[in-house]
């Protein structure tokens, strides 16, 4: 048996992870049910996801402001899990906010006037003096910088936004946009001294196109085409936007405004700010604009400092190969780091009936002293690309698993119903895959009793382990609220919300006591925060065992037949769960 101590101890606490509204209607329903005998000390934390704030898409994470959402969110709540010693994480988005947000509201209405021009980024200003300007007013850079670029979508990420001269401006828009085009009537076009025929005509094509969803720019207004310029115009003037815009971290109104922030989910009562899409907040001409260094490093820095002013500790995410060891990185710099590695480590131990790949992970954040907080499903997909190798420096760095094995688990879980992500280029092709969109226990093929043990694989593992509440209730994939959402609507696959009826049935099912039993260990026992110890296994078995002190507690299953147990010490008396 070997054992290894890491060089920092692994806090205790298990930690939930849900929207406000994930269970009956608001937080308030939430708190309800962990006040129930069967949820009594399973948690410590609680990941409440951004629709604690005022946001308008991308369930969350389009923030308008960081004021809580008070249609799902009240201050008796916040004060009822203090009362349960539930400690909160939240999310600050560092690279984006919303076309709704005061900041960006005040640039459309005022545009070059506006005190935040210069919060946002202007596509055209950015790229200026290297790229070429197209027809439709957008400069596209060298290629040279455009090959460099990692994208989250296909096309150039930008939304055009209209100016109050008409002067339409690309903004940089990393992830999300929506523009609806609202209908127009005879009375808009009063200024093009037509007929009220041709008006009328005019009219019905422009509204007809907006109902078919056909593309309004390049629409032909037949015998009226030298009116295309002033119609689209005032087509423009009433669209309406959804969009995360890119802020521009070289305004100092930005960091002003990541003051107050920080200090506004403090005064909530957080503890851990989840920082979301850090890596894409510096940008610089020739760089991916993706975890740029120094410049990344330099504004982490920096948000830390104000972090600790706020008692505030910094969870950064980051989505990367592992063979470009990033994660690595960020740990160095002395921050606790997402286990994205975990996931689908968990679905290949369990499906191939081996421990290597997993042992080996778990081996590495121990010796190396990683602080990690882990998952299985969550808000978002489940990752593949990082368990990715990658070539650095002309150096092939080995993955957590191989190209076949990864494509092999992705297979598997699209089989059992899951939706892919994926990553473009500037071209619009697809580069690579990202994530697949499926519920933990629809990924597992909907095994009950392999969804049990992989929570207790999840438990034995070092980090803090947070737990996405569907999970609990052995969810399986929600095809319908995919439909309901529309495009991009994949990742509702895995956030269906659960009545208190749903919990209240779910709490009679054995796979959901079992784990609330696993949970409670986890979250009580003192061994956890002791050392971890690797014991004498086969490939097709793990041996786990945590010792603090007089206290232990050891996980033994076997990865074939998917049967484990777990034995624990509980002042000195030997016990099974």
């Amino acid at each position: 048996m070997s054992a290894i101590t890491p060089k920092k101890s692994i806090p205790n606490g298990v930690m939930l992870n849900a929207y406000p509204d994930s269970i009956g209607h608001n937080l308030k329903d939430i708190v309800n049910m962990l006040q129930l005998p069967e949820f009594k000390n399973t948690f410590s934390l609680f990941y409440v996801l951004p629709t604690f704030f005022n946001s308008d898409l991308d369930r969350g994470f389009s923030i308008i402001n960081y004021d809580i959402n008070e249609e799902l969110v009240s201050k008796q709540d916040i004060a009822a899990l203090k009362e349960l010693n539930i400690q909160l994480k939240f999310d600050i988005v560092l690279n984006h906010l919303s076309v709704a947000s005061p900041q960006f509201k005040d640039l459309i209405a005022n545009g070059d006037q506006s005190k935040y021009k210069d919060f946002f980024i202007d596509w055209n200003e950015f790229w200026k003096g290297n790229g070429t300007l197209g027809e439709d007013g957008i400069i596209v850079p060298n290629k040279e910088y455009l090959d460099k670029l990692f994208m989250r979508k296909s096309g150039l990420p930008i939304l055009k936004i209209v100016f109050p001269d008409g002067q339409e401006r690309p903004y940089w828009n990393t992830f999300y946009q929506k523009i609806t085009f609202q209908k127009i009537t005879v009375s808009d076009l009063q200024s093009l001294n037509i007929t009220p025929e041709e008006a009328n005509a005019i009219c019905e094509k422009i509204n007809r196109a907006i109902d078919e969803n056909q593309d309004i720019q390049s629409l032909d207004l037949g015998s009226n085409a030298q009116l295309h310029t002033e119609v689209l115009k005032i087509v423009n003037n009433k669209r309406e936007y959804l969009g995360q815009m890119d802020v521009n971290a070289q305004s100092p109104l930005v960091w002003e405004f990541y003051e107050d922030v920080l200090a506004k989910v403090a005064s909530y009562g957080g503890q851990i700010l989840r920082l979301d899409a850090f890596a894409y907040l510096h940008k610089a001409i020739g760089e991916s604009n993706f975890f740029n260094k120094p410049g990344t490093w330099e504004y982490l820095a920096r948000i830390n400092d104000i972090a600790k002013r706020n008692n505030l500790e910094l969870l950064p995410e980051i989505h990367a190969e592992y063979g470009l060891h990033l994660h690595e990185e960020v740990a160095k710099e002395g921050y606790a780091i997402y286990d994205f590695f975990l996931p689908g480590l968990c679905i290949h131990a369990i499906e191939k009936g081996t421990n290597k790949a997993i042992l080996t992970w778990a081996k590495e954040i121990v010796a190396k002293g990683l602080k990690t907080v882990n998952m299985l499903g969550c808000h978002d997909g489940i990752p593949v690309l990082d368990l990715k190798g990658k070539e650095v420096n002309g150096v092939y760095q080995k993955g957590l698993l191989e190209d076949n094995e990864i494509e092999e688990l992705m297979n598997l879980i699209i089989e059992r119903g899951g939706l892919v992500k994926n990553l473009y280029g500037a071209d619009g092709k697809k580069i690579s895959y990202y994530q697949v969109n499926a519920t933990y226990f629809s990924a597992l093929g909907e095994n009950e009793q392999k969804l049990a043990l992989a929570r207790a694989i999840q438990l034995f593992m070092p980090g803090i382990p947070q737990i996405w509440y569907l999970d609990i209730f052995a969810g399986a994939n929600d095809y319908a609220g995919v439909e309901k959402a529309g495009k991009d609507g994949h990742k509702e696959i895995n956030r269906t919300t659960l009545s208190l009826e749903n919990i209240q049935k779910g709490l009679k099912k054995e796979v959901v006591l079992k784990q609330l039993d696993m949970l409670r260990l986890r979250n009580t026992s003192k061994a956890f925060s002791g050392t971890l110890e690797f014991g004498v296994a086969a490939e097709n078995e793990l041996n786990l065992i945590w010792r603090n002190e007089e206290e232990f507690a050891q996980l033994n299953a076997n990865l074939t037949t998917h049967e484990f147990s777990i034995q624990y010490s509980d002042s000195g008396e030997v016990k099974t769960l």
